[in-house]
């Protein structure tokens, strides 16, 4: 009976090498996103070269202008998400698999792989993700057009909507001022 259950164990214990599975996909897939980031860089740099041409008409120079900058956002937005499949990667493999013993002599894994359960990699990738809908949102109003006074209500609130996100987020992380006075008096 002893053996059947050191059997099983075993082979329940080593079920969590399918997590490689993912692993090896999100690494994948954040290569790819950064290799089309950067594509995208490349083409934007053919096409704002153009915007020193004397030949171009006002109209023209601004719309090269704002598709630029719409592009750009584009991009940084890529390489944000790009860089939430590398966490994501890491942290699971992290996770399930086994320490990375070549990040525990950087410095770097200090602000990268703080990475002990669930929660702290679900934390950082919704850090991640609020910053790619931020970029996102970012992108939207700089092509939406305003034709009444509630767009604008819209917009305000959204911007409102993100600093609220963005303090919740930090208070979460770093403990309210309210929790700090509660240790205190604890102590």
């Amino acid at each position: 009976m002893k053996f059947l259950e050191d059997l099983f164990e075993g082979a329940l214990w080593n079920s969590r090498f399918v997590i490689l599975v993912a692993v090896i996909g999100s690494l994948i897939a954040g290569f790819v996103i950064f290799y089309m980031a950067t594509v995208d860089v490349f083409i934007l740099l053919q096409h704002a070269l153009h915007y020193a041409d004397s030949d171009m008409t006002a109209e023209a120079r601004k719309a090269l202008h704002d598709g630029t900058v719409s592009h750009i956002v584009e991009v940084v937005d890529g390489y944000l998400l790009a860089t939430v499949m590398l966490i994501f990667s890491l942290g699971l493999y992290e996770l399930f698999i086994s320490d990375i013993n070549q990040a525990h002599g950087s410095k770097a894994s200090s602000k990268i792989l703080v990475i002990n359960s669930l929660d702290d990699l679900k934390s950082r990738l919704a850090k991640v993700i609020l910053m790619i809908m931020i970029v996102t949102l970012f992108e939207h109003t700089l092509t939406m057009h305003i034709t009444n006074a509630l767009d604008l209500v819209y917009i305000g609130l959204s911007i409102a909507l993100i600093a609220l996100a963005l303090y919740l987020s930090h208070a979460a992380e770093h403990g309210t001022p309210q929790d700090d006075s509660a240790d205190d008096k604890g102590h």
